[in-house]
């Protein structure tokens, strides 16, 4: 990173937690952004001292009008980590208290039923072709099939490039995912055969290197180009939707895969304790306790599965309140 990015007097400090996290594996995407707002913000108020004091932070962590409950969160959790940051290098700090701010609504991840995922599919493959996007149509019926049924982050799925999908033994590598971690991901031959014939009319010719997913050619999705497909598909199904924060989201297909792959190994008597752990692999989990939410999400769903849920696995389901945020 070009040390000029952060230009105030805390500007080496932002630059030194940012190079720290990202060590410790994390992206660091949306905290970059928040930082360089705040680097700007010290400037402006004229902060010239080599410290983090109260009144800053007192400034910074003042609501502003219209400013969303979330991006509220994110500036202050921010500002948290920076002063933690700095005081583990003996610099004077002022650290926001753990729960100065109320406790907002959590996302209560939507779990599609059968019926939705078909009416939803349905619509997916009736996607038109568009003369200025010509491979939306075909991009869009393989791209929600890997999330639904391989239960990738967004993410993940747009950055597979031709050389990561062996068709030969049904397996995409997944790099440099969250926490900068490699996985192998098996798929159905139903899915291969998908992949297959998608690479054949989109790829004839193109390099190992390129991306698998196009909307034109050399002309990637993004993730704004999901979205907004996904809430037309979503319209077109006839599936409601709350509204920006509420849902349903293109990341609860992931949520989806993993409730529904708890559901069918409780069904077949499998060894929760033993199949736990293939799961969090799977999904590229950090830390088991990730993957053991689902099991409470599952009872929830399911509560005539309570009962052999909690004979298999009672010692490791987490107590679920509502929300969970598993994200990119």
């Amino acid at each position: 990173m070009n040390t000029a990015t952060y230009q105030s007097s805390l500007g080496k400090y932002i630059e030194g937690l940012l190079q720290h996290k990202r060590a410790l594996g994390y992206r660091y995407g949306s905290p970059e952004y928040i930082l360089r707002h705040f680097d700007q913000f010290s400037i402006k108020s004229n902060w010239t001292r080599h410290s983090l004091d109260k009144s800053l932070v007192d400034l910074w962590c003042q609501k502003r009008s219209n400013e969303a409950y979330a991006t509220w969160k994110g500036r202050i959790k921010m500002i948290r980590q920076l002063a933690l940051y700095m005081t583990q290098l003996r610099v004077p700090a002022y650290i926001v208290p753990i729960g100065i701010l109320p406790k907002g609504p959590r996302y209560v991840p939507h779990i599609y039923s059968e019926e939705e995922l078909s009416a939803f599919f349905c619509q997916v493959d009736a996607c038109p072709f568009c003369a200025e996007v010509p491979y939306r149509h075909l991009t869009m019926s393989v791209l929600f099939r890997l999330l639904c049924y391989c239960g990738l982050r967004v993410s993940e799925a747009l950055h597979l490039t031709i050389s990561d999908v062996d068709l030969t033994t049904g397996v995409l590598i997944i790099r440099d995912s969250k926490f900068r971690k490699d996985r192998l991901v098996p798929i159905t031959k139903a899915l291969q055969k998908r992949l297959l014939a998608y690479l054949q009319l989109v790829h004839p010719l193109s390099e190992p290197t390129e991306r698998v997913f196009w909307l034109a050619e050399h002309h990637p999705p993004t993730v704004g180009n999901v979205y907004k497909n996904f809430r037309r598909f979503l319209w077109r199904a006839r599936i409601s939707h709350g509204g920006w924060g509420k849902g349903p989201r293109v990341h609860d297909f992931r949520h989806t895969f993993a409730v529904y792959c708890l559901k069918g190994w409780v069904r077949d008597g499998k060894d929760l304790a033993a199949y736990l752990p293939l799961l969090k692999t799977y999904l590229g989990h950090y830390s088991f306790q990730d993957s053991a939410y689902y099991l409470r999400l599952t009872a929830d769903l399911y509560p005539d599965l309570v009962a052999e849920v909690e004979k298999h696995a009672a010692f490791i389901i987490p107590e679920c309140k509502g929300g969970f945020d598993e994200t990119d």
